[in-house]
């Protein structure tokens, strides 16, 4: 399929360094669904395409007969995609990756009746997840959530945000985000870290939510100095944060020229969706109880709704999210795992595909969007989410003859290979 070998991103940089020309890389005999909207065509599908990669990222990507000579002499690394369908690289927007334990006790109480709430009020739910991890180490950490991320970029994600919230003290929390940051350093995925401290009170804090609070805004600035965090998160919901306690946590977070994402409106609408759009939040998650109200702030603010079908098939949810106002109004909408053990202990971001379409009635080509462009974009990440010259060379060759493949199909796995930054993993 290709000739290219994988120390060829590595050599293209060393030629830069010397001022010699950069070799461009040629992919031809494939269809591309660019994922840009200003092609004006379903999926920005191009059939008998060429893509050109010059180091990083895209040059050039148009139907074959299109490529200007000049520019296909350049290339000296051919690559034969011998028909496969290429993407986008794709983006996992909303995890809770790393974490220690599972929850496989209070799946069973749930069919039995117990729901997520009365298991949170006793004692289980996140404060459970809270126990083990604090009570394994980083090393311990590291390979249980190297297994869950590998099981992510064997389905083409190249791009994952990776929330901390089950920690809750300073050294837990800063654990799970050294660790996170750990494995976007050696596993050739970006990861991008969200500090999600407002998660949930811990047990020492237990009937005092306003002194975890002003334990939570001391934590931020302390982690944010040491690198660790690219974006702020709450759960502002009846079981945990208000409105009004989710508003500090956001005022602290532009103090320090952080964005912000909100679980909002999972349980009950709480109206938190209006609260993060007025902090121009880059995306309100969850969203099944959303009103009207919400979702025109979400829209004027440019927010991404980032639906998490995993979560409302695993803990049986009937409120669907209110997904033709969402198309109405134009908020972009975006596909993610919420890998997490309590409510979608799940690593196949395809699976979430075919879920969106058969739970959510969305169509594969939104859902495909919803992985790419918008989960890009919930990110705050302009530069990858649709191939585009200019745009980070992250995509996938699939063995598939259409898009709509990625989402039709249960339990299967076409994906052939994976580049990042013009580098095949």
């Amino acid at each position: 399929m290709s000739t290219a070998r994988p120390t060829e991103g590595a050599r293209t940089a060393a030629r830069r360094e010397e001022g010699t020309p950069a070799s461009l890389q040629l992919w031809t005999r494939c269809a591309v669904a660019t994922m840009d909207p200003t092609l004006g065509v379903p999926y920005g599908l191009i059939q008998d395409a060429a893509l050109v990669i010059d180091g990083d990222v895209v040059a050039w990507v148009g139907p074959h007969r299109d490529l200007p000579a000049t520019l296909a002499a350049r290339c000296d690394q051919q690559h034969d995609a011998l028909g496969a369908l290429i993407t986008p690289g794709l983006v996992d927007c909303h995890t809770h990756l790393v974490y220690g334990g599972d929850r496989a006790q209070e799946f069973e109480l749930r069919l039995e009746g117990a729901s997520y709430e009365d298991i949170a009020r006793a004692g289980g739910g996140i404060a459970s997840t809270v126990k083990a991890t604090r009570a394994a180490s980083a090393d311990e950490l590291r390979a249980a959530s190297l297994k869950r991320l590998h099981a992510l970029m064997a389905e083409g994600v190249t791009t994952v945000e990776i929330k901390s919230g089950y920690g809750l003290a300073l050294e837990h929390e800063r654990k799970c985000l050294q660790v996170a940051r750990e494995l976007g350093a050696t596993r050739g995925v970006q990861v991008r870290t969200t500090f999600l401290g407002a998660h949930a009170v811990p047990p020492e804090f237990a009937g005092q939510t306003e002194a975890y609070l002003e334990a939570v805004l001391a934590m931020l600035p302390v982690l944010h100095a040491e690198g660790l965090v690219d974006a702020v998160d709450a759960f502002c919901e009846r079981i945990a944060f208000s409105p009004a306690q989710t508003e500090r946590v956001f005022t602290a977070a532009r103090a320090l020229g952080l964005p912000v994402k909100l679980h909002a409106e999972q349980l009950s609408d709480s109206d938190g969706a209006a609260l993060a759009a007025r902090y121009g939040a880059l995306s309100c998650d969850h969203l099944e109880w959303l009103s009207e109200q919400g979702a025109q702030a979400m829209a004027t603010a440019g927010s991404v709704a980032v639906l998490l079908p995993g979560a409302f098939y695993f803990l049986r949810e009937t409120k669907l999210p209110p997904i033709a106002l969402l198309r109405e109004l134009k908020v972009p909408m975006a596909i993610s795992t919420d890998c997490n053990p309590g409510s979608s202990p799940c690593t196949s971001i395809l699976l979430m595909l075919n879920m969106a379409c058969t739970l959510f009635r969305m169509t594969p080509e939104e859902a495909l969007a919803g992985v790419t462009r918008n989960a890009a974009r919930a990110l705050g990440l302009a530069d990858r989410g649709f191939l585009a010259a200019g745009k980070r060379a992250d995509f996938v060759l699939w063995d598939a003859a259409r898009p709509a493949q990625l989402s039709y199909a249960i339990g299967a796995n076409p994906r052939l290979r994976t580049v990042v930054k013009g580098e095949i993993l």
